[in-house]
């Protein structure tokens, strides 16, 4: 397929609203679940480790399986899994809705995160294949800008169920939005893939190494602070998933259709985006589990106030990151993924200040402004840059990389961020204890955002600028494509 779709089209607009509602289906969780967690081990009588395994366990077989989805989106086409991914992602969320025990929506979380995994990385994929080459960086920039708002309304909407009602409410906010996604993907979103992807098999046996080495790693980080870090089950499980991990890595260089081809990192330019993206993604992901249960336990929020509260972030990244991602195609990605890291950082060292008195406006505006001001800045250049710097037929499977690579940082977070402060068992059943474990935890989050921008400055580069071409009298009529700019800034 041809590129062929213009921003400002109706056909344009409504690929973006099937590809935004999609991406959110699988972006909500992240949040509305953090919002629901402390009804969720109140309601079970479970420490924190449970409550880490409910964000984790979706977590783990989104990363795992994320490059198989971008696999299968190449190869059976990027239109049919992304809706077999929605339609199974809303099975999944039924069956949260209705877990008994801790163990069934831990298990349930993990087939959402199966799901997830099918149509997260055709969501970018389409909009990579479907848009001519000089809007991609506007779409990709107004794909970001309204994912963030689906993913922030989920909250707001989720808080005032939990408040309401009950915490198993919030997983049915994603069956209307499965059913509008659906409808219009079959109607309005074109079918693309890759021609190369059809030649080769689904390197599943790649996906089984990367999926099950992330799972014995995240259960001996989960694990290590409560039952010790030198005890057999958890050396066993850090061990045997590193091992595992190495074994992808090999593997992927010896299969002759490896479901991550290597030579993608021969990109120094993407080598260097998936780097960032690791350490903000990271800090990100460990500070936005803790924040939640800091506003309900230590400074007295309801689930609905908790989850109004970054509400600035989402009206901030709606009115800003459309044209942060035109100004990164003027100017380069570069300035904007340096300075964006850092004002996130300082936004997120902020929040130190929240404490039990729960003012918002003094405590909590402040560092979520200049989040939001953070994130709109980076955001859309990084996505755009991720995907820019990989050859286009392999669209789906840059997508799916960076968004792994993001993923994985979060997942990774969540297991760790909450031992380095201090924060295990019961921990956040006691406010003071808490609260001084979660102020630990965004000054070293804030640094970590801080070290990924500059890491941009030294390791990004802005593409080079194509020489303009002066007419002259002896023009052909048609000129032969060599010396045309390429497809991708």
């Amino acid at each position: 397929m041809t590129p062929s779709l213009r921003y400002g089209s109706g056909p344009g607009r409504w690929v973006l609203a099937a590809t935004v509602l999609g991406s959110g289906l699988a972006s909500i969780d992240a949040t509305v679940v953090g919002i629901a967690l402390p009804a969720i081990g109140r309601d079970f009588h479970v420490g924190l480790a449970d409550l880490q395994w409910v964000v984790t366990a979706y977590t783990l077989t989104l990363a795992g399986l994320l490059l198989v989805g971008g696999s299968l989106g190449d190869r059976f086409g990027r239109k049919k899994v992304f809706l077999i991914g929605v339609v199974w992602f809303a099975l999944a969320s039924l069956i949260c809705g209705f877990a008994p025990n801790s163990a069934t929506l831990i298990g349930a979380r993990a087939l959402q995160g199966v799901g997830a995994a099918l149509l997260t990385p055709g969501s970018l994929a389409i909009i990579e294949a479907s848009f001519v080459p000089e809007d991609r960086g506007r779409a990709i920039g107004a794909w970001s800008g309204l994912s963030g708002v689906a993913t922030a309304i989920g909250p707001f909407v989720g808080g005032w169920l939990v408040q309401a009602v009950s915490w198993r409410l919030i997983f049915a906010i994603n069956l209307p939005l499965a059913v509008v996604v659906v409808v219009l993907g079959i109607r309005h979103v074109p079918e693309s893939r890759d021609p190369a992807a059809a030649e080769g098999s689904v390197d599943v046996t790649g996906g089984a190494l990367i999926t099950l080495g992330l799972v014995g790693l995240t259960y001996g980080l989960i694990e290590g602070p409560s039952r010790g870090w030198q005890s057999a089950a958890v050396l066993t499980s850090l061990l045997g998933g590193l091992a595992l991990l190495g074994a992808f890595v090999w593997w992927e260089n010896r299969t002759p259709h490896p479901m991550l081809p290597l030579s993608l990192f021969s990109s120094r330019q993407f080598t260097a985006t998936n780097a960032v993206t690791f350490v903000l993604y990271g800090a990100l992901g460990g500070v936005l589990f803790l924040l939640p249960i800091q506003l309900q336990q230590v400074s007295g929020y309801s689930a609905l106030e908790a989850g109004v509260s970054l509400l600035p972030v989402t009206l901030i990244m709606l009115t800003l990151s459309a044209r942060s991602g035109q100004l990164a195609g003027r100017i380069g990605p570069r300035l904007q993924m340096s300075v964006g890291p850092c004002l996130a950082g300082v936004g997120i060292a902020l929040l130190s200040m929240v404490g039990s008195s729960g003012s918002y406006l003094t405590e909590v505006l402040p560092a979520v402004v200049v989040l939001g001001l953070g994130l709109a800045t980076t955001v859309a250049p990084l996505t755009s840059t991720a995907l820019s710097s990989a050859p286009a037929q392999h669209a789906g499977m840059a997508s799916a990389v960076n968004n792994d690579v993001a993923r994985a940082a979060g997942l990774i977070a969540v297991a760790v961020l909450p031992a380095i402060a201090g924060i295990t068992g019961s921990a956040y059943l006691h406010p003071a204890t808490f609260s001084s474990g979660f102020h630990r935890a965004v000054l070293f989050s804030g640094a970590l955002c801080v070290l990924s921008g500059l890491m941009a400055a030294a390791l990004i580069r802005n593409p080079a600028k194509a020489p303009k071409q002066e007419p002259g009298p002896a023009a052909p009529q048609h000129s032969c494509g060599l010396d045309a700019p390429p497809n991708r800034s």
